[in-house]
């Protein structure tokens, strides 16, 4: 697969080529959500709670006689059917854990899939390089625009490159993250890739490419 290297005007000045069985071959939709969901899942706290009614701060007095006003009988302000009252069945757990486990293999297998799936549609922006001299959103827009760039949008890039960062931050639907971690939830949370050619060499030759027994010892050092 050739993906056209762009520079921040927009304008294509070069090729960059990209072997698609090293990304999996063809996309996987069923490896793709089954990794996005684990990828959400493990990030929940799992720390929300409820108050029963003996938790509501409240008075325990009935709050009119049972019979002779003609109304509806009722009890305690406390009680679970009343607003501000407590719940019927409180969560009450210290924690609970929503955690999905998944091979390192498959995860970073997906990682690769999606990155395929988004080259597929166009929606990989590699540019040759990605500087600005001085920190200046007015130029990170104007590069936005030269890219065709009008919906949400992911640019993964080395976390020195402090300019960059600076520029982009103000910017409604574009977020950063280091070149190095990128997943296939944060792939799927945006319409757009924008990466540096050296940064998407680097990861696709980095920890991410092994698939292979070696991908385990990677894993414990924080490898996708």
């Amino acid at each position: 697969m050739e993906v056209p290297v762009l520079n921040q005007q927009g304008k294509e000045i070069g090729k960059i080529s990209i072997d698609e069985s090293s990304l999996g071959g063809c996309v996987n939709p069923a490896l793709i959500k089954q990794a996005y969901v684990r990828y959400h899942a493990n990030q929940r706290q799992g720390s929300a709670r409820t108050r029963s009614r003996g938790m509501v701060e409240g008075s325990t007095r009935k709050l009119f006689k049972q019979k002779g006003t003609g109304r509806a009988r009722v009890g305690a302000v406390r009680s679970n059917i009343r607003k501000g009252g407590g719940v019927t069945f409180a969560k009450t757990r210290t924690r609970e854990d929503y955690r999905k486990d998944m091979p390192v293999k498959m995860r970073r297998k997906a990682n690769r899939n999606a990155l395929l799936a988004k080259l597929i549609d166009g929606e990989v922006k590699v540019l040759d390089s990605l500087d600005f001299k001085t920190p200046r959103t007015s130029e990170f827009l104007g590069m936005l625009e030269a890219l065709g760039i009008n919906r949400t949008c992911l640019v993964a890039l080395n976390m020195n490159n402090t300019e960059a960062i600076l520029s982009s931050r103000n910017i409604e639907h574009v977020d950063v993250c280091p070149a190095h971690e990128i997943t296939v939830f944060n792939m799927l949370n945006h319409r757009f890739l924008i990466i540096a050619k050296s940064e998407l060499e680097a990861w696709l030759s980095g920890p991410s490419s092994k698939i292979d027994k070696s991908a385990k010892a990677g894993a414990r050092k924080g490898g996708n």
